[in-house]
């Protein structure tokens, strides 16, 4: 049975081709063929076209991201020149604040500051504030002959400063120290003529009788001190002159 049956299924397939072959000539299937060829060579064509386009454009996508990441790059130098830029002004604003500060220090250097001394006040350069006490650190170290110096020095150099009074008063001190009795009386009188109300007057008037004696010239001393309790007579200075003058009489 079952090779009747495989001989009919044969059998039948044979009466199909024919009737096929009866339907469609030769000519018929080779153009069939043809048409098949030329479609299936059309559509390889559109194949490769398409094959193409896609690695054109796989090519432009590569070439797009190169691109991009070459403006990346660029990107991020510019960011990092931007901010090195930052810091170089911020570096340079910076020194120039310390610029300026220096100069406004070295500009105070030399800018005139109110002093108070014995009770006055007066408006003196800093140097002429530091040599002063320069001067007057220098006497107080008791070396009377390089005080005598400075003093003198100082009075020339600054013929109208606020601090010539004292000065005037310290050089006669110094010269004292150094029994240059003369010359020391010479100064002194020279605070009372220039500033009479000085605070040092007083004490520079008991200071020339103090010389005065010290030349054996007891009359002229007697008159210092009589001057010299009449003219401040509330002065403590006044007061050791009274003690004086009664050991004299």
């Amino acid at each position: 049975m079952r090779i009747f049956r495989t001989g009919l299924v044969a059998l039948t397939c044979l009466f199909a081709l024919n009737a096929n072959a009866a339907l469609f000539g030769d000519d018929e299937a080779r153009r069939a063929i043809l048409d098949l060829r030329q479609k299936v060579d059309a559509s390889q064509q559109e194949l490769k076209k398409v094959t193409d386009e896609n690695a054109q454009l796989r090519r432009s996508l590569l070439d797009l991201s190169n691109q991009i990441e070459v403006l990346r790059a660029e990107l991020a130098k510019m960011r990092g020149q931007e901010e090195q830029l930052a810091r170089d002004v911020a570096d340079v604003q910076r020194r120039q604040k310390d610029l300026s500060q220096g100069l406004d220090d070295r500009l105070r250097k030399f800018e005139p500051e109110k002093v108070s001394l014995d009770g006055k006040e007066f408006v003196a350069s800093p140097e002429e504030k530091r040599d002063f006490e320069a001067a007057l650190a220098t006497l107080r170290k008791g070396e009377f002959a390089a005080a005598q110096g400075a003093f003198t020095g100082f009075i020339k150099r600054f013929p109208d400063s606020g601090y010539k009074p004292a000065s005037l008063f310290w050089l006669g001190n110094a010269q004292y120290a150094l029994r240059s009795y003369k010359e020391a009386m010479l100064n002194f009188r020279a605070l009372i003529v220039l500033a009479p109300d000085h605070l040092r007057a007083p004490e520079a008037m008991l200071s020339i009788a103090n010389c005065q004696l010290e030349l054996k010239d007891a009359k002229s001393a007697r008159k210092t001190l009589e001057d010299l309790v009449k003219t401040y007579p509330q002065s403590e200075a006044a007061s050791v002159g009274k003690e004086r003058l009664a050991k004299l009489k």
